[in-house]
């Protein structure tokens, strides 16, 4: 499987494979629309050869899930570029800082997306992909055309679009971004055998099996939502049910409905979502729900299989892994507590927080992991990127666990200060810099400690953040200014306590016990 290729001829040779199979059905349009797999493939091919025109070596790409996020992401990768797919909702500091980094001159999105965000940093060309499909659903005998030369002619069409000609040694294939948190984001190089090896390695699983029909509505910007979301079923003959966005609740219970999906994907925060908007039979279909990002309640585990009778798993994984690590499977599959089983070709191993030196097997410490979907660095970032590998080419992921002696993986907790909030990443640090920023910009100006963030249990999105504060001023007025200089909505503070001042240690730094107490009195 995928030998001696890359993600633009394995995804070309994939998508013709049973070419009149339904690959995916859009529940975020105003009436559904389904595209099989041999006419979205000939878009896509259609889309590559407007874009190879110009000499960008990314291209940007806002827009949801759907046929069009499909479409452009198909058209860049057959273009033999790559594809970056942006967070429409991130900060702009964030957003800018991306753009700048990857080099992004020309954009893929909708008119749509484009009137709904009108304060994103736009580039002056960006192409209108609902224009596009438009004017070659008007051109039927061309369409049915290329469709026919797919069929009869599979390789000389792949010279004729220049896809044989693309590299099965280039470094990059996809480029994501991390959530930019703490000071910039980073951007994560992911190669065609990262994005093959993650695929190969999920339908290994045999939880997948021909023509089953997912849930496709986590953002594109996220590995979850592009690898497992999107590339994996246009690899292996699934079926797709799109909707624009995991809060979408309303079009994702649709999609789920209407199409008899069996498999969901999301996080916890999403699924509790679901829940408390589903209606009788919402779930009738659904075999598995496939969770990762964030601990999972096991209220909300409970839930889905007692009541909705779903096998809920979950999964472990990072955006520099491409990003699945381990799995739980059903029956003797998975343990209680355990975020699955190591994936085939993945070896895992803990070292010491401390000195660095590798622990005993099933002993705790930081997760470290080698294997073929594990990303090689980030982009123009030597430093980050020596940072996170240890001299023999461990990844070093920062989060804390253990793997017992069967390989199953259990988490533990996350040795820097951060939350994961809603799937996504936030740095404590980066939103105490912005705090005191805005109190200092406001005539605040002090030596003292002014503010400590820490993270609380939120029943909704996992954890929510709590701005302990040695300053009295209006909340509503603070969360306005972080908005202004560039905060995202999930990194503004849900609560703030007000304190005479911020507990430190002897040493200066924060006394994270006391400041966890003042935030989360018992």
């Amino acid at each position: 499987m995928y030998k001696q290729t890359n993600l633009p001829k394995a995804l070309y040779f994939s998508l013709r494979k049973n070419p009149f199979s339904s690959l995916i059905t859009d529940y975020g349009l105003p009436k559904p629309v389904s595209m099989n797999r041999i006419t979205t493939l000939a878009f896509g091919l259609l889309l590559s050869r407007e874009l190879k025109k110009d000499d960008d070596e990314r291209i940007g790409i806002a827009l949801p899930p759907g046929i069009a996020g499909v479409i452009g992401n198909l058209g860049v990768i057959f273009a033999g570029k790559i594809p970056v797919n942006l967070n429409l909702t991130a900060g702009k500091k964030s957003i800018n800082s991306s753009m700048m980094e990857a080099n992004i001159q020309k954009m893929i999105s909708v008119q749509k997306v484009k009137d709904k965000f009108p304060d994103f940093p736009w580039t002056t060309e960006v192409k209108d992909l609902s224009e596009f499909i438009k004017k070659y659903k008007t051109r039927k005998f061309f369409l049915i055309g290329l469709i026919l030369r797919i069929l009869c002619f599979p390789k000389a069409t792949q010279k004729y679009f220049s896809i044989n000609k693309i590299s099965n040694d280039r470094k990059e294939a996809v480029l994501l971004f991390t959530s930019g948190s703490s000071s910039q984001p980073k951007g994560v190089i992911l190669s065609d055998q990262n994005i093959l090896s993650n695929c190969k390695q999920m339908f290994a699983l045999g939880l997948f099996k021909n023509q089953t029909t997912i849930l496709g509505n986590l953002p594109l910007f996220h590995s979850f939502g592009l690898t497992v979301g999107t590339f994996f079923p246009l690899l292996h003959n699934l079926s797709i049910a799109a909707a624009p966005s995991p809060l979408d609740y309303k079009s994702s219970l649709r999609a789920i409905r209407e199409s008899d999906t069996e498999v969901v994907l999301g996080t916890p925060t999403f699924l509790k979502g679901y829940v408390r908007k589903a209606g009788k039979g919402d779930f009738n279909n659904v075999k598995y729900v496939v969770a990762g990002a964030e601990k999972t309640p096991p209220d909300l585990k409970e839930l889905f299989e007692d009541k909705y009778n779903c096998e809920y798993l979950e999964g472990y994984g990072l955006t520099e892994t491409s990003p699945g690590l381990s799995f739980n499977l059903p029956d003797s599959g998975k343990k209680e507590g355990s975020v699955g089983r190591l994936m085939e070709g993945v070896k895992g191993k803990t070292i010491d927080p401390d000195s660095g030196k590798t622990l005993e097997r099933t002993s705790s410490g930081i997760l470290c992991f080698r294997g073929p979907n594990v990303f090689k660095g980030y982009l123009n970032n030597r430093e980050k990127t020596k940072e996170v590998f240890s001299d023999d080419g461990w990844f070093i992921t920062g989060d804390l666990g253990r793997i017992d002696e069967d390989g199953f993986l259990f988490i533990e907790g996350r040795l820097s200060r951060f939350s994961k909030i809603g799937g996504e990443m936030v740095s404590h640090e980066s939103v105490e810099d912005a705090v005191t920023k805005v109190l200092e910009e406001g005539g605040n100006s002090s030596n003292q400690v002014l503010c400590a963030v820490i993270g609380v249990s939120d029943d909704l999105k996992g954890e929510g953040l709590v701005l302990v504060l040695a300053r009295k001023l209006d909340p509503k007025w603070l969360s306005n200014q972080l908005r202004e200089i560039g905060l995202s909505n999930i990194s503004i503070p849900r609560k703030i306590v007000f304190v005479e001042e911020i507990p430190l240690l002897s040493t200066g730094k924060l006394d994270l016990q006391k400041i966890k107490s003042l935030a989360s009195p018992t």
